[in-house]
C-alpha cells in the first residue's frame, strides 16, 4: 500500500512539473506575440516606444454581417481611402482599425493585403503601412494611361452609343452643371469627383467594350486618390464643365475625329493642372 502511495505521489509530481513547463511556454508565446505587435513602435536601438501614432479619423462603424467579414472590411477601408476620409499619407495601424470597425485583426490584414495589391496602401521606409501618396511621376503616368484609354472610349462611343445612353450622358452633364453652378453647394470633393468620373464612365459604357470599362475603373481609383489631394488645396481644379460639353457635342454628332481631339485636349489640360497643383503642394511640405 505504501508503494502505491509513493507511486501516486511521483505521478502527481510529474504532472505538476509538466503543467508548469506548459504554462511557462504558453506565457512565453503570448509575450512574444505582444512584443511582435509592439515592434512598429520600437526605435532602432530596440527600446520600446509605447506612444501610439495619432488616432485615425475613420469614424467607428460596426460592420453588418450580410457579406463576408473580409469583403465588408475591404470595401469599408477602400471607400474611406477613395473618399479622402483616410487621407494620403495617413498611417494605418491594424489594432486601431480593428477597434474602429469592431472586427478582429485577421480581416483587417486580409483587406490591407488586397489594398496593397491595388496600390492604394503602401509601406514607408520604416515599414509602416500608409495610405498611398502619389507623386508627380505617378500623376503623369496615370494620365498617360487614361488619355490612351479614353481616346479609344470616346471613339467607340461615337460608333456605338444608343440614344438612351446619349440622353443619360447629357443628364449627367446637366446635373454636374447645376451642382457646381450653385455658389454655396454642399457637395464634398469626393462627390464632385464622382460626378466628373460618372461622365467619363458613361462614355466608356456606351463604347460597347466591357474590358475598356474595367480598365478605366482601375485608373479612376488611383485618379480619385490623386485628385482628392489636389482639390483640398484648390477646389477650382475641377472646373471642366465646358470641356465635357464639347466632348458630348462631338459624340452626339458621331464625329470621331472631333471627339478624340476634344478628349485629348480635355485630359491634357487636366494633367497639366493636377501636376502643377502637386508640385505646389510638395513644395510646401
Amino acid at each position: 500500500m505504501y508503494a502505491v502511495h509513493e507511486c501516486l505521489h511521483t505521478v502527481f509530481d510529474l504532472v505538476a512539473v509538466v503543467l508548469c513547463v506548459f504554462c511557462h511556454r504558453v506565457l512565453a508565446s503570448i509575450t512574444r506575440l505582444l512584443l511582435a505587435d509592439l515592434a512598429p513602435f520600437s526605435d532602432t536601438q530596440g527600446v520600446s516606444i509605447l506612444a501610439l501614432p495619432p488616432a485615425l479619423t475613420l469614424s467607428p462603424r460596426p460592420l453588418q454581417r450580410a457579406q463576408s467579414l473580409h469583403e465588408q472590411t475591404y470595401q469599408t477601408l477602400r471607400t474611406a481611402i477613395l473618399s479622402g476620409e483616410l487621407a494620403s499619407g495617413d498611417r494605418l495601424v491594424e489594432t486601431q482599425l480593428a477597434n474602429l470597425l469592431q472586427v478582429s485583426r485577421t480581416p483587417i490584414r486580409e483587406a490591407i493585403r488586397q489594398l496593397q495589391r491595388e496600390n492604394l496602401i503602401a509601406t514607408d521606409e520604416n515599414g509602416a503601412l500608409r495610405v498611398a501618396r502619389l507623386s508627380v511621376t505617378d500623376a503623369a503616368h496615370l494620365y498617360d494611361c487614361r488619355i490612351a484609354l479614353e481616346q479609344v472610349s470616346v471613339a467607340e462611343a461615337c460608333r456605338h452609343a444608343t440614344t438612351p445612353q446619349l440622353e443619360q450622358i447629357d443628364l449627367a452633364i446637366q446635373q454636374a452643371e447645376k451642382a457646381v453652378g450653385q455658389e454655396a453647394h454642399q457637395l464634398t470633393n469626393y462627390q464632385l469627383l464622382h460626378m466628373d468620373y460618372q461622365f467619363h464612365r458613361l462614355l466608356a459604357e456606351s463604347s460597347d467594350n466591357p474590358w475598356l470599362v474595367a480598365l478605366l475603373d482601375q485608373v479612376f481609383d488611383k485618379m480619385m486618390l490623386l485628385r482628392l489631394r489636389t482639390m483640398q488645396h484648390n477646389p477650382g481644379v475641377l472646373e471642366v464643365r465646358s470641356e465635357h460639353r464639347c466632348i458630348y457635342a462631338a459624340v452626339s454628332d458621331r464625329n470621331v475625329a472631333a471627339a478624340v481631339q476634344a478628349m485629348q485636349e480635355h485630359l491634357t489640360a487636366s494633367k497639366e493642372r493636377v501636376i502643377r497643383e502637386i508640385e505646389q503642394i510638395e513644395g510646401k511640405e
